[in-house]
């Protein structure tokens, strides 16, 4: 397939639009499945969400595998779906990239920031900061293929903060539309915090929107940091997670909840969740640990009593009744 001409790449619309700073749920891997994303969409309404990350396999014939498939085809009519890819071949990702396509895929992601091994045999994830010329070669190979809006999620950096300058000029001669930064090096994984003064250096350095991306648990953290950095936009991983209604916060139609109406939020939302877990896990066992995997992202203090109980919790009818007993006991 012949490259697509700079007019057909303008042609293209990014997955957001209007005159408000996008507001995006971040790809969490074990978290952000469809039934994460329905509640989120109902609940908090973000403006665009993200798959977790759809492998790309080097060596089988079917590059993505079924359950994937699923996933790339659960989007909603509202809320545009990002799908993330994560591979390690131009080949294979250009293929993967046809395949979301004829499933109805608009947006793509390129991960190059998974600080974890464990994802396929292959330098993906945030390892692929470790070879420039693979990150170049796979995104010629899906911006080639892919009709859609092209995009990336990377690092500042393997082990070097300021290796995401060097890879700016790559990224504009790419023709992806926009750039999603966490502004931690690989090796720090989830350690210390975000440096967003990174965020606004990379903005300044780019012809690329740039959507910052790490530690954004508050409506306050999030509006002084586009303020602060002149950012695109905002992606929300685990504030997010813990708190839905921190979009609504950030576009200021809803107050900071005071620490009841915060516990009482919690046990809806948990509700929730548990009736879309049930529906799309297979048995009480694993709709039990997707709930508690999304307790790990609850840091508010007075959240913390509730959570030590459900965590507590051995099986799905108790953590449910747990929930069932605080709303009695209002």
């Amino acid at each position: 397939m012949l490259p697509r001409k700079k007019s057909d790449r303008e042609a293209m619309k990014r997955p957001w639009n209007g005159p408000h700073p996008p507001l995006m749920l971040a790809p969490m891997q074990g978290l952000t499945n469809r039934a994460m994303r329905a509640v989120q969409c109902d609940i908090g309404q973000p403006d665009v969400v993200f798959t977790e990350f759809v492998r790309v396999s080097h060596v089988a014939r079917q590059r993505i595998t079924r359950s994937d498939c699923h996933e790339v085809l659960a989007g909603s009519d509202d809320v545009p779906l990002v799908v993330q890819l994560i591979g390690h071949t131009p080949e294979a990702l250009a293929q993967a990239t046809q395949q979301v396509e004829k499933l109805g895929a608009r947006h793509l992601n390129l991960n190059m920031g998974c600080p974890f091994g464990r994802t396929t045999s292959g330098k993906t994830g945030g390892a692929m900061l470790q070879q420039p010329e693979l990150i170049e070669a796979c995104l010629d190979a899906v911006v080639r293929e892919f009709s859609g809006s092209v995009s990336v999620k990377v690092r500042s950096g393997y082990d070097d903060p300021e290796q995401i300058f060097t890879l700016l000029p790559l990224f504009e001669r790419s023709g992806i539309d926009f750039i999603v930064l966490h502004p931690r090096t690989v090796v720090q994984k989830y350690q210390g915090l975000a440096d967003h003064a990174i965020t606004a250096r990379v903005v300044v350095a780019t012809i690329l929107p740039v959507i910052a991306n790490g530690d954004i648990v508050s409506a306050e953290q999030g509006l002084t940091l586009l303020e602060e950095s002149g950012a695109a936009g905002l992606m929300l991983g685990r504030g997010a997670i813990a708190n839905p209604w921190l979009f609504a916060q950030l576009r200021r139609q809803l107050p900071q909840a005071d620490e009841a109406q915060r516990y009482r939020q919690s046990c809806d939302y948990l509700n929730r969740l548990a009736e879309e877990y049930q529906r799309l896990f297979c048995g009480e066992h694993q709709a039990l640990g997707k709930l508690k995997s999304v307790l790990e992202c609850f840091s508010e203090p007075g959240l913390l009593p509730l959570v030590k109980k459900l965590r507590r919790c051995k099986t799905l009818p108790r953590f449910l009744s747990e929930l069932q007993d605080v709303g009695e006991g209002e």
